[in-house]
This record gives C-alpha cells, sequence and structure tokens, in this order.
C-alpha cells in the first residue's frame, strides 16, 4: 500500500480528494491525524508555486510523500480575478458566502453573454526530499446572477456548468468529483503517484 499526506488544513478538500481517489491502493494521510504540522503561508503569485509550496514543506518536514493542491475561479469578465487569492478574495477571516457575495456584487448587470469563467486546480506531488511533479485540471463555465444550490463548497454555488444548466453545488457531490477541475488534475496525478510513490 502506498502512503501519501494531504498538505492541506481545509476539511472539505480531505472528503472531496479522498472521494476522487477511493479505489486507489493509496492511504490518504490528512494533517489534522498528525502531530505538529507546519504552518504553510499561501504567498505565491500562481496555483502552480502555491501548491508546489505547500507540498514541498510538509514532505520534507515528515521525511515523507505528500501532496496539496491549489484551486483558483478565474472570470474572464474581472481579467481572471480571483484566481490566486480565490479562498481569501473578501478579506482576511472572509467566509465562502462573503467571496460569493463579493462575486456576485462585481459581477450586476453583466450580461450572460460575458460571465464566463473557468476553475483550474495544480495538484502538486513532493517526494520527502522536496522534488516536486504537478498535473493541472481545468473545467469551463460561467457565473450566475444568484447562488443556487446547497452542496459543495468555495464558489459551487455560483458556478454554472453549462452542460447540465446546473451549478456545482446543485450537482451534488458524485456529478461534481467526476467532471470537476479537481477531478481532472487528481486523475493525472493518479500516474504519478503509481509511478512514482513507493509501496511501503
Amino acid at each position: 500500500m502506498k502512503e501519501i499526506i494531504l498538505a492541506t488544513g481545509n476539511r472539505h478538500k480531505v472528503v472531496e480528494i479522498k472521494e476522487i481517489l477511493r479505489g486507489m491502493p493509496v492511504k490518504i494521510v490528512s494533517l489534522a491525524e498528525l502531530k505538529n504540522a507546519p504552518e504553510v503561508v499561501e504567498d505565491s503569485d500562481t496555483l502552480e508555486e502555491n501548491a508546489a509550496k505547500k507540498a514541498r514543506i510538509v514532505a520534507r518536514h515528515y521525511h515523507r510523500w505528500a501532496l496539496a493542491d491549489d484551486s483558483g475561479l478565474e472570470v474572464a469578465h474581472l481579467r481572471g480575478e480571483p484566481g490566486v487569492y480565490s479562498a481569501r478574495w473578501a478579506g482576511p477571516g472572509c467566509t465562502y458566502e462573503d467571496n460569493n457575495k463579493k462575486l456576485l456584487s462585481m459581477m450586476a448587470g453583466v450580461p450572460k453573454s460575458k460571465r464566463g469563467a473557468r476553475f483550474r486546480c495544480v495538484i502538486a506531488l513532493s517526494d520527502p526530499r522536496g522534488k516536486v511533479w504537478t498535473a493541472e485540471g481545468k473545467i469551463a463555465g460561467r457565473i450566475t446572477d444568484k447562488a443556487r444550490g446547497k452542496n459543495g463548497f468555495g464558489y459551487d454555488p455560483v458556478f454554472l456548468v453549462p452542460t447540465y444548466g446546473k451549478t456545482f453545488a446543485e450537482l451534488g457531490d458524485r456529478t461534481k468529483n467526476r467532471i470537476s477541475h479537481r477531478s481532472r488534475a487528481l486523475r493525472r496525478a493518479q500516474k504519478l503517484i503509481t509511478t512514482l510513490v513507493p509501496e511501503k
């Protein structure tokens, strides 16, 4: 059995990533299960750099393989914002609802044809010495004019997937985890895990 530390303190991401990777012969260990987890400041300018930094610091700290992700919503009308700042866009200590309210406010009055957006996710896998490999996933959609749905987290209630005519929050976890940016990135990362991570 392979073993990987999931380098995130976000419990929603832990649940989602474990579900997407379910079926792989890999034991996923969350930071919440470990002692003395290092603090990682996500201060890089790109998703790639943030994901790599988290994976590298955690892998070196525990001398074990680690996996991290960084994801962002990129809105065309806002020139790619919130992007790498998606989680804290509405300010320090902001909630998911705060971020969604800010986005909907900034998109008020913008016609449907100009509400295009995409979610992007970068997965970073680090060996115990800090060498990093990355994989990326994307999904295109558009921003709704109001929050819709009760599932998911983050910007899920305002990100509509045109193929389904529903937001991520309306689709439900099973469908979302099959088509999402994180799912697509993790599917690519699975090849890295299979090839690189040794059995314990």
